[in-house]
């Protein structure tokens, strides 16, 4: 990894306005790339229509486009400013109502490399999107990044195969619905599990179904140190990622660093630890999917 510069943007949507808010997008990612000079700029979950859209999936199918389509703009944009894009969006699956919540990983140079499907499906979400099956680390000319989205990082499992698999940065594009305290949580403890960067970037204002998103972007270290941290409106948060994040045990201190969280690991007790289970606690409004 190389030093580098990372900028999120935390803006609001207009509802299911796509054209419209790609042209947003497009604005604040020269703003971002003229004032920050980053090496990546990350936007949040969902943004060219809003997390709940209101529609049924067959419309938002309709509403929505297949990748790279629906990002062009964005790449002309990443290739005009020479930085790397994080473009989050629904996107088309090739069956009418197949959509996924995914995460598209643009180049400096405008061409796509890569893109995540959200794998792990937030419960009300499951009635118009379908999970992805795979999380890859993606390598770019300063880090091997890999992304995740919003409920996501509440699982620890997939954030450390991501940091197994080579990652330094893990990027989550969110549109978090449940507390500060959880979000500030979350976010830290995948940085800290798994000693890697992690670019936490919040929606902002309401969708279409008057929810309301208090934004509270951040970027947390290796050792679980917020290097930056958003207000609840619109604005750009950025930090200077050291690639040498482990020398010190803590930040403001010089005490060496003697512990690593994946080369520490006892894997001898974690035998059985991926098959399907139920939680010991009734949850009240459990969604079933029938």
């Amino acid at each position: 990894m190389k030093e580098t510069v990372i900028a999120g943007v935390q803006i609001a949507i207009e509802p299911n306005n796509v054209k419209k808010n790609i042209e947003k997008v497009v604005k604040w990612l020269n703003k971002a790339a003229e004032e920050y000079n980053p090496d990546l700029i990350i936007f949040p979950e969902t943004i060219t229509t809003g997390f709940a859209t209101g529609l049924s999936k067959e419309e938002l199918w309709d509403l929505v486009d297949t990748v790279p389509a629906i990002s062009e703009e964005v790449s002309k944009a990443a290739q005009k400013n020479k930085v790397h894009v994080v473009f989050p969006t629904y996107t088309r699956g090739e069956k009418m109502g197949d959509v996924y919540n995914s995460s598209i990983l643009i180049g400096s140079n405008g061409d796509i490399i890569g893109v995540y499907n959200k794998t792990h499906i937030y419960p009300a979400e499951r009635e118009w999107a379908l999970p992805g099956e795979t999380a890859d680390v993606y390598d770019t000319p300063f880090a091997k990044v890999g992304m995740i989205i919003c409920y996501d990082g509440d699982y620890p499992e997939l954030s450390r195969i991501l940091a197994m698999k080579g990652a330094e940065i893990i990027v989550r594009p969110s549109a978090l619905l449940r507390s500060f305290e959880i979000w500030k949580l979350t976010n830290a403890a995948r940085a800290y599990d798994n000693h890697v960067y992690l670019a936490g970037i919040n929606a902002t204002g309401p969708d279409a179904t008057g929810t309301y998103y208090f934004g509270n972007s951040m970027i947390v270290s290796p050792i679980a140190q917020q290097l930056a941290l958003a207000t609840a409106g619109e604005t750009i948060i950025s930090a200077k990622l050291d690639p040498d994040p482990l020398k010190y045990m803590s930040y403001g201190i010089r005490k060496p660093m003697i512990f690593n969280h994946l080369e520490d690991r006892n894997i001898k007790v974690y035998e059985g630890i991926v098959k399907d289970v139920k939680s010991q606690f009734p949850v009240s409004g459990r969604y079933i999917k029938e």
